[in-house]
């Protein structure tokens, strides 16, 4: 006989309210709004400007030779961020593209992204209070907390909805003091002057941005600030070049490895097992031995050896042999597999999404259920964890690329015992992230190491440190159970997701400066509205919950390009798929019944179907669809694959998609094409397991990554939409995976219920 599902979760006691930042409840709510009126709330900007540039706000300046500087508070990391931001900011101010350039911004609390501060909300709140985050006063106080604490990150494809109206205000500031300055010089009125291609007209009247300068700084602004119509300037919706790609071509573009100081040295770092981990000893002698080696440095949890040059350094740290001790837990796949079962079937789970009621509708003759798993996922970037530092007069100089420059300049003062103020930070362009550098260990590392020396140091971690001690996307297991009727309508899903609590995990490292152990204990048994990203479920399912089982892994865990996503819908997309089946109805058909408050996605899965020429997978053909709505941006896609004897061979993978508003194509298309590639690798592997504290693979060559050579063609159509720009830059990941799955069931027959699909079963 069938057990019948939970029907409601036991959910835990909240812990204590501890986070210094949130004072909530009673007397204390009072307090902290009387606090909150003493708070500074004004902000000047920092920008660093020449004696020719005139500063127009915080994220354009203006040089009297016409250059237009714009200042970017994302990190650039291939997504190219640097280029389209300042196209939104161009756009409007009715620039021409051939004179704009970009910087990073400084840090300054004018740059918080509070968009993502509101989406981590729950995260960054204590504990138990959670569930209030949809509160418009919580969300309030949370997002001007952030702003007070310069919450500047880059995460979670924020950067274009996040920012977008920021610089499209700032460009049209700028056009509209630079017109009046022109205005003033022709006695006419700025409303009948016009703005194109970096030039102010007024019938046969011409000026230049660089001649008015000067003078438009002088003027005053009106309120509101007049934006161009729509469709006005001639830059959005072009591939206009990227400001980053030139630099990139001919080698000048300056990552974190390529700086080069006088007098500097290199330095390699080993580092123990995951957890509590001590450096026990180690043979200096044998370092000796190799040419160009100059020191050691001992950091408790880890070691570096310096010389002139990185390879002497690494090779020098094989021979100084060192050797660690762990105490107790040791990461242990076996022991990760056993807790996320237990946390599924015995553990407290928190509902963090429902609608409608789940009690009585399910019965012994209409379950249906399965149970998936995905293993710990590894972030690869082609650059690995690399920083260079000088310490000198009691301050530090640091070069480095980061998702949270805030975070890693405090890093890097705590480890130093210094003042932030003291710690000047050059943000790098990235070589690659997918949210590995939203973690600063390095800074604090390097920062002791060039104290240590007196003298300039770059420190780069192997390829095998940077997969040891990765923060992994949370291995994770899922049950879900649906209730059918006869006609295959489903009438209850019932989702329970078993996970660490990984985005609040990570906030503790990255805003209360814990270590990667401290932070694992700290949030033990805590519930997190992450874990169940994407479950939203866009089917029209008039029973649906939504838990979130939380279990200790023992092993770092945080953002990872989609986050839950990847794993969630996996899960989700593979069931509808099974469900699908067991009702006997060809899977577009199934979805397609429960599409009716979903239409932007309801189009792109009848669009992709008539550009992939969807067969519905019937006579073994090797088609699978999937999809998902994430973060404003919708997609579908349907992948053509069967088994090989190497494995799998993917045939085609053809993605319709809808982000709103396109500002670059170019970059957009790019930036999907390479989600889906990065959805099939996860497909394939880009995971490890785990045993004696240590991840199983320490190679590339481990991780099963598809070959350029395996990559099948890849077809994309976008959806013409007037909607607001979303973020896009994941979107591409998580459907392709069940896509994949449901095309090898197609195939041959065989639900693939894990990911990797052709890892080990746990």
């Amino acid at each position: 006989m069938a057990a019948d599902p939970e029907s409601e979760p036991v959910e835990k006691s909240p812990s204590g309210l501890t986070r210094r930042k949130f004072l909530i409840g009673g007397a204390a709510g009072a307090g902290l709004v009387v606090a909150w009126a003493v708070w500074p709330r004004s902000y000047e900007p920092n920008v660093a400007a020449t004696e020719n540039e005139q500063v127009f706000g915080a994220f354009l300046k203006i040089s009297e030779d016409g250059q237009v500087i714009v200042v970017v508070p994302q990190s650039e990391m291939g997504q190219g961020v640097y280029t389209v931001l300042p196209q939104i900011l161009a756009d409007e101010l009715g620039a021409d593209w051939r004179t704009v350039a970009v910087e990073p911004a400084p840090i300054n609390p004018l740059y918080s992204n509070s968009l993502l501060a509101g989406q981590w909300a729950e995260s960054l709140m204590p504990s138990g209070v959670g569930k209030l985050a949809n509160n418009a006063a919580l969300q309030w106080i949370t997002q001007n907390v952030t702003l007070r604490d310069q919450f500047m990150v880059t995460a979670d494809s924020t950067s274009i909805p996040g920012f977008a109206a920021s610089f499209r205000e700032a460009g049209a500031a700028a056009r509209v003091l630079l017109t009046k300055a022109a205005a003033a010089r022709w006695d006419v009125a700025w409303e009948t002057c016009t703005v194109e291609n970096g030039v102010i007209s007024s019938g046969d009247k011409k000026l230049r941005f660089g001649e008015l300068v000067r003078e438009a700084a002088q003027e005053s602004l009106p309120d509101p600030v007049p934006l161009r119509p729509a469709g006005e300037g001639n830059l959005t919706g072009q591939d206009v070049p990227r400001l980053d790609l030139p630099s990139k071509l001919d080698g000048s573009a300056n990552f974190a490895g390529d700086i080069r100081l006088p007098d500097m040295v290199f330095a390699a770092i080993r580092q123990g097992p995951i957890g509590e981990t001590r450096l026990k000893s180690f043979n200096r002698a044998g370092a000796s031995k190799i040419t160009g080696f100059i020191d050691v440095v001992e950091g408790g949890k880890w070691i570096a050896a310096v010389a002139t040059n990185w390879w002497a350094a690494n090779r020098a740290l094989d021979k100084m042999s060192p050797v660690f001790e762990t105490r107790g837990f040791m990461a242990d796949s076996d022991k990760i597999d056993t807790a996320l079962r237990e946390a599924l079937e015995e553990g407290p789970g928190t509902r963090f999404i429902s609608r409608g009621d789940t009690r009585g509708v399910f019965a012994e003759d209409n379950i249906h259920r399965a149970r998936y798993h995905a293993e710990a996922a590894l972030h690869a970037p082609i650059e690995t964890r690399t920083a260079t530092a000088e310490y000198k007069d009691g301050g530090l100089e640091l070069w480095m690329a980061t998702q949270a420059p805030v975070a890693a300049v405090q890093s890097a003062a705590r480890a130093l015992n210094i003042g932030q103020d003291r710690v000047t930070l050059y943000p790098m362009l990235s070589g690659g992230s997918f949210d590995r550098n939203l973690d600063n260990d390095i800074a604090a590392q390097v920062a002791l190491i060039a104290r240590k020396m007196d003298r300039p140091v770059q420190l780069v971690w192997s390829r095998a440190e940077e997969i040891m001690h990765d923060h992994y996307r949370a291995p994770s297991q899922a049950r879900l159970d649906a209730a059918m009727a006869k006609a295959g309508r489903v009438e209850a899903l019932q989702i329970k997701i078993a996970a660490p609590p990984s985005s609040r995990e990570q906030v503790k490292r990255l805003f209360d400066g814990m270590g990667p152990v401290e932070a694992m204990h700290e949030t033990l048994g805590e519930a997190d509205i992450k874990a169940v990203a994407g479950l939203e479920v866009p089917y029209d399912i008039p029973n649906l919950t939504v838990d979130h089982h939380s279990a200790f892994v023992g092993v770092p865990t945080g953002n990872w390009r989609s986050n839950a996503h990847s794993s969630n819908i996996f899960y989700l997309e593979s069931f509808i798929d099974e469900l699908a089946a067991k009702a006997g109805i060809e899977p577009l058909s199934f979805r397609m019944q429960m599409m009716n408050s979903a239409p932007r996605l309801t189009r792109c899965l009848t669009s992709v179907a008539a550009m992939a020429g969807w067969d519905g997978g019937l006579d073994n053909s090797g088609q699978g669809m999937a999809c998902h709505s994430m973060r404003g941006g919708h997609i579908a896609v349907i992948a053509s694959a069967s088994r090989a004897s190497s494995g799998m061979e993917v045939r085609r993978i053809s993605a319709t998609v809808d982000i709103g508003r396109i500002i670059h194509p170019d970059i957009a298309r790019q930036q999907i094409e390479g989600g889906i590639v990065f959805g099939l690798a996860m497909a394939l592997g880009s995971a490890t397991r785990f045993q004696d504290g240590l991840p199983t693979a320490r190679r590339l060559r481990d991780l099963s990554l598809p070959r350029l050579a395996e990559i099948p063609p890849i077809q994309i159509e976008f959806i013409r939409s007037d909607e607001e720009p979303a973020g896009y830059e994941e979107l591409g990941v998580p459907a392709v995976a069940p896509a994949v799955a449901n095309a090898l069931f197609s195939a041959t027959g065989t639900r693939f219920r894990q990911l990797p699909l052709f890892g080990e079963i746990s």
